[in-house]
């Protein structure tokens, strides 16, 4: 290939040298009446052409699906596919690949094709025109997906494929300095991320951007498919913004190709600029023409809808293809792609000769290595769990730090990170180092280097997140990533806590100030609903502790989780020890009885801070002649993977006994597992008061939760209340 025009860039001193960009309204016209551009070879012509017609057939086949953002990026997945990224078709998980995220996922097609063109062996022709069917084992789904080979991460959502891309680089970028020695470089990937237009409109990415700027990930590039069309129209109908500026401003190398459509040349000599970057993530804008050769190219009726047979025939006709046969790959395409496999599988050799190398060179450190591309953890690493805590009452956050701060200390897997809240969150180890551009040195004094585990991501919530699923998913179970913030501000990254369940990704978000017992920040910091969202989200363990030995077993559970994320939700204010009632042993059960009695009146169920109000609230009832049990109950999913003996006798629902919830949440999904709960209703939100007062503000009192509880069992027995009917106890008597 010839090397690209230095008119067709922008340097890296961020200017441009060829003058003025041509406008996508005169390429647009210059290019929608050909499909080829006169400077094209031959061989990508066909290759160009075949591409964007199977797309074109792809979706007309079941009429649906987006076939305008995949035909435009065409000549942009030639240069990587073919000529720059490092993969292996027949090795799919090849640890020192190249990573390519599609974060414009509705796409999909354009990675689908490409799998299928470079000999993926899932992606079968077959499969390939399985996009849209009704097959339910399709490997070609409608938004790219984590378990399929070839997809790092799953991509639907905009703007969350650039912040994995951002966690993607991140964990290379720490192996590297961890596991790199002069001469023996095996961990060496870049990461490339693909995104559209309305990615750089969303929150995430520009919060990822930003982060990644700072950092310097020099070993990421995100590549961008200018085509200017959204759903609703033209960018400009929201957009009118300097897109490289504000990269540059953002601490990225920038780079601009202005033929899209057709330059693989010049697209392929920004892509190994990018690869060579010294210390910059770069961002190449590449313009292109959405849906290009059809009769709607560059327009948004383009983007999610078949062309029609019609247009899909005239597309045929314009390329020099009968318009009678479909899905048509030419011996010579397939050709053109064949070395893929051979030069896949040379990667794979050099990089075990390699290792092996490295082994030879430094076996303790090569051991360590291996372990960790395994998820192997020491096996000891309970022993650094304290067995015994301090008898004073605790808030919960300090306990979570008395937890896990030794294991973070001495075990290298975890990357612990914070939304710009260190001194709440109790998250720092002795030694720690933190995650940092090693060349920076901050006004505060806190400097670091790639070795570092610990990430301060400023006040970023949902990319922290969103980062911490990429830092996950680069080889699961290898970096175990560590989030930490507010409860409350979860509901900022709740997007990105809901993608990593979807994908099973091994993350740990340790919430804080979880309850109305943060006090005076008042009822926008106080998430008296966001428990109900977390309980609901499938494959997501929510655990609220009750004391310091919940703590530990809320730690040892979702450090056991392997493919599941997990929150473990924590208090402010200090609450008191109740072991040996309580044990981790019964959080890991989900539900377990702290006081029992076979002869119980009642079932009291105690959840996290409030398991101590529960606990003196049966006492109170004991004086009142009323016999009662208590259930501590720190996650709702741990508890439904019990047998149903176990449930039948941690709860005793099926013998009449009545059973009473106590939390300061919104009750919605306590009606399951109880007959009435202490709760903060569904219509009302915090106060700002201090902890202990708005406890008393709400009810949350011995005194009050007594006489309510007292009251609903007074009504039952009269038959007010019906057996089965839910009744939410709320205010003060």
């Amino acid at each position: 290939m010839a090397p690209i025009a230095e008119k067709d860039l922008i340097g890296h001193d961020g200017q441009s040298r060829s003058g003025k960009i041509i406008s996508k309204r005169r390429l647009s016209q210059a290019t929608m009446e050909s499909w080829s551009a006169p400077s094209l070879s031959k061989e990508h012509d066909i290759v160009l052409k075949t591409f964007r017609l199977l797309i074109a057939d792809l979706c007309q086949q079941f009429k649906g699906g987006h076939p305008g953002g995949a035909i435009g990026m065409a000549a942009i997945g030639v240069a990587l596919w073919k000529y720059v990224m490092i993969y292996a078709p027949q090795t799919p998980d090849f640890f020192n690949r190249d990573r390519f995220v599609l974060s414009n996922g509705h796409t999909c097609l354009f990675q689908y094709t490409f799998l299928h063109l470079t000999g993926y062996r899932n992606m079968t022709l077959d499969q390939l025109k399985s996009y849209h069917s009704a097959n339910e084992d399709s490997f070609a789904p409608g938004h790219p997906e984590i378990e399929h080979e070839g997809i790092e991460v799953t991509t639907g959502p905009l703007g969350q494929g650039v912040a994995n891309a951002v966690g993607l680089a991140i964990a290379t970028k720490h192996l590297a300095a961890d596991f790199n020695r002069p001469d023996h470089e095996i961990v060496s990937n870049h990461t490339w991320c693909m995104i559209g237009d309305a990615c750089l409109q969303e929150g995430v990415a520009l919060e990822a951007i930003s982060l990644a700027g700072h950092f310097k990930l020099n070993n990421l590039t995100i590549i961008y498919d200018n085509n200017q069309v959204t759903c609703d129209g033209s960018v400009d109908l929201t957009n009118t913004e300097d897109v490289n500026a504000k990269m540059q401003a953002c601490g990225w190398d920038v780079l601009d190709v202005e033929d899209g459509c057709f330059d693989i040349e010049g697209i392929v000599s920004a892509l190994k600029r990018a690869r060579s970057s010294p210390e910059k993530p770069t961002f190449i804008n590449v313009r292109t023409i959405i849906g290009l050769g059809s009769a709607v190219a560059g327009d948004a009726l383009s983007h999610g809808a078949a062309f029609g047979e019609k247009d899909v025939a005239n597309m045929k006709r314009a390329a020099g293809f009968n318009p009678e046969e479909y899905f048509v790959i030419p011996d010579s395409v397939k050709e053109f792609f064949a070395e893929t496999k051979s030069r896949g599988q040379k990667a794979v050799d050099d990089w075990n000769q390699a290792v092996e190398k490295y082994r030879q060179a430094y076996p303790e450190l090569a051991a360590e290595f291996e372990a960790r591309r395994e998820g192997k953890l020491p096996e000891d690493w309970k022993s650094l769990i304290p067995n015994d805590f301090p008898n004073k009452p605790t808030a919960t956050r300090a306990s979570s730090g008395l937890v896990f701060n030794p294991i973070a200390e001495k075990v290298k897997s975890f990357m612990v990170g914070t939304a710009d809240l260190s001194p709440s969150v109790n998250m720092i180890w002795k030694g720690k180092e933190d995650f940092q551009n090693p060349d920076l040195r901050t006004h505060c004094g806190i400097n670091g280097s790639y070795k570092g585990r610990y990430i301060h991501y400023g006040i970023r919530e949902h990319a922290m997140a969103a980062i911490a699923n990429g830092i996950a998913a680069f080889a699961p179970n290898t970096i175990i990533p560590i989030t930490s913030s507010f409860f409350m501000f979860y509901l900022y990254a709740a997007p990105a806590v809901r993608m990593g369940a979807l994908q099973h990704l091994q993350v740990i978000h340790a919430a804080t100030h979880d309850s109305i017992g943060m006090g005076e920040d008042g009822p926008t910091h106080q998430p008296i609903e966001l428990a109900t969202l977390y309980r609901a989200m499938p494959n997501l363990l929510y655990i609220r502790p009750g004391d310091s030995e919940e703590t530990a077993g809320a730690w040892i559970t979702a450090i056991g989780a392997k493919n599941t994320p997990t929150i473990i939700s924590t208090s402010r204010h200090a609450v008191r020890q109740l072991a040996p009632k309580t044990n981790r042993e019964g959080v890991s059960k989900g539900a377990y009885v702290i006081e029992e009695d076979e002869q119980a009146d009642l079932t009291i169920i105690g959840v996290g801070a409030e398991l101590n109000l529960a606990v003196d609230v049966a006492e109170q009832l004991r004086t009142q002649n009323l016999r009662v049990r208590v259930v501590s109950f720190p996650c709702q999913r741990l508890f439904e993977r019990q047998s149903i003996e176990y449930k039948r006798n941690t709860l005793r629902r099926g013998s009449g006994i009545p059973t009473v919830v106590i939390e300061p949440y919104a009750a919605n999904g306590w009606e399951r597992y109880a007959d009435a709960a202490v709760c903060m209703s569904t219509d009302r939100f915090g106060k700002s008061l201090p902890g202990p007062k708005v406890y008393e503000y709400f009810g949350f009192t011995v005194d009050n939760a007594s006489k309510k509880i007292q009251k609903f069992l007074d009504q039952r027995k009269r038959g007010d209340i019906l057996a089965g009917e839910f009744v939410e106890l709320v205010g003060r008597e």
